[in-house]
C-alpha cells in the first residue's frame, strides 16, 4: 500500500475536514497516511505521494498556513519527478478566482516535475455546503491510480 501525506491549505478548517475525512479512508483501505497542516518542505518525503486539500483566500491567494510551503518550493524549485500528486481546490463559483489555490499548486507542482495522479477537483461550496462529500465521490475514482503501475 501507499504512504500518501495530506497537505492542507485552509483559512476557516474547511481544507482540514476533507483532509482528515480522506485520510480515513485512506486508511481503511490499508494506505498509510499523515494529514499536515504545515507543511515544510525540508520534512516531507518527495517519494510519496502529496495530496493537496487548499481553499482559496481572498482575490484567489494561498491560506497563511500553506504560503511559508507554496514560497519554498518556489524559491527552491526542487526537481520533484519522483514525487505523485493529486490536488482538491475548495472554492466559490461566485468568484472569478474560483480554486485559483488548487489550480496554482497544480501548475506548480507540474511544473517541477511531479506525476499528477487523476484529475484535480474544484469543488464549489456554493453547490456543496459539505465538501467532504464531493470529495469523497471525486476520491473513488482518484484512488484506482494508488495502485495502478505509472
Amino acid at each position: 500500500m501507499s504512504n500518501i501525506t495530506l497537505i492542507t491549505g485552509s483559512t476557516l478548517g474547511g481544507a482540514e475536514y476533507v483532509a482528515d475525512h480522506l485520510s480515513e479512508l485512506l486508511e481503511q483501505d490499508g494506505h498509510s497516511t499523515e494529514v499536515i497542516n504545515h507543511a515544510n518542505l525540508s520534512e516531507l518525503n518527495t517519494n510519496s505521494i502529496w495530496l493537496f486539500v487548499c481553499s482559496t483566500h481572498g482575490a484567489g491567494d494561498f491560506p497563511d498556513n500553506i504560503q511559508p510551503f507554496i514560497s519554498q518550493l518556489t524559491a527552491q524549485k526542487p526537481d520533484l519527478s519522483a514525487l505523485k500528486y493529486g490536488v482538491i481546490g475548495l472554492g466559490d463559483s461566485s468568484y472569478d478566482t474560483f480554486c485559483a489555490a488548487g489550480i496554482n499548486i497544480d501548475n506548480l507542482l507540474n511544473s517541477l516535475h511531479a506525476m499528477k495522479l487523476g484529475e484535480r477537483l474544484d469543488v464549489d461550496i456554493s453547490q456543496h455546503s459539505v465538501p467532504e462529500d464531493a470529495a469523497e465521490s471525486w476520491f473513488v475514482e482518484w484512488k484506482k491510480h494508488l495502485c495502478s503501475k505509472n
